[in-house]
């Protein structure tokens, strides 16, 4: 495990933030370097980013958690959540994974919700993930996970 100075983002760093939302193609939508944590080497260089991003029905979200693939499995992602848990004390907060990254977030006292525990956005934004995920695999499917 490395370490990373985990640290608000600033300004001038979004753009490298949106190139690595979309470099690892996860939603690019609601990104606001303003909420943003990135983890940086001593050298400065930005390895990941993870934000909560608050929604009009009040809930929040723990999202955008990215690392680049050359920096994966050396301790970034963990440290990142970490932050944002510790900063974050207000409960609960939402995430949205692949269901191959429940044990991951369950760490973290995240768990699976059922759709009758979701808040209308996640409701919402599971009923489409649904149309469009047509015949896909179970094994990739959406997990929406809370933290108490």
């Amino acid at each position: 495990m490395d370490n990373y100075l985990i640290r608000p983002a600033k300004k001038e760093e979004f753009q490298a933030i949106r190139d690595l939302i979309f470099e690892v193609q996860i939603n690019p939508m609601g990104l606001a370097w303003q909420r943003f944590l990135v983890a940086v080497t001593a050298e400065g260089e930005l390895v990941g980013c993870g934000q909560v991003k608050p929604h009009r029905d009040g809930s929040r979200e723990v999202a955008s958690i990215a690392v680049r693939p050359q920096f994966r499995g050396r301790g970034a992602a963990r440290a990142i959540l970490e932050a944002l848990l510790a900063r974050e004390t207000r409960r609960p907060l939402y995430l949205m994974c692949r269901s191959q990254l429940e044990p991951f977030y369950n760490k973290f006292g995240f768990r699976a919700v059922s759709i009758n525990e979701m808040t209308p956005y996640f409701r919402r934004i599971f009923h489409l993930v649904g149309l469009f995920r047509g015949g896909r695999s179970s094994e990739d499917r959406l997990s929406i996970m809370r933290l108490d």
